[in-house]
């Protein structure tokens, strides 16, 4: 089963343009936050697979829509669910929600790559397993 993480978020001032309403490029903020989160509760620290397996991911691709504004105190839900995974990377489905309302989706794709020479190299086996069957 593929169940969807969800990881709230608060939008404070500093998310906000002058009318109050979340500047587009936060909403991508928010879904790394959840896409962090996603992996610790996975059982993955991204500084551990950094120090101790060499790898990093990095966001190789994003298609968005902007649905509906979000705005200055709204408490959000950020939700991930796996999309696909293969050798060197995976693609996530991200919804950000306000209460009933979708205001954006989209679908990113991480590549794992060496934390050194920032070249594309397999996801480390244990971390593929679990991205396998991650809900």
């Amino acid at each position: 089963m593929n169940a969807a993480f969800h990881w709230p978020v608060r939008v404070y001032w500093e998310d906000t343009d002058a009318g109050g309403v979340v500047y587009y490029a936060n909403y991508l903020k928010f879904m790394e936050r959840a896409r962090s989160e996603w992996l610790r509760a996975q059982g993955f620290e991204q500084d551990v697979l950094r120090d101790e397996a060499g790898v990093v991911f990095v966001v190789r691709r994003v298609e968005i829509d902007y649905l509906s504004p979000a705005r200055f105190n709204d408490r959000l839900d950020v939700s991930v669910v796996r999309h696909e995974i293969g050798r060197a990377s995976l693609s996530v489905r991200q919804e950000l929600l306000r209460g009933p309302t979708r205001l954006a989706e989209a679908v990113v794709t991480l590549a794992c790559v060496d934390a050194v020479r920032f070249k594309a190299v397999k996801i480390p086996a244990p971390l593929l397993q679990a991205l396998t069957y991650a809900t």
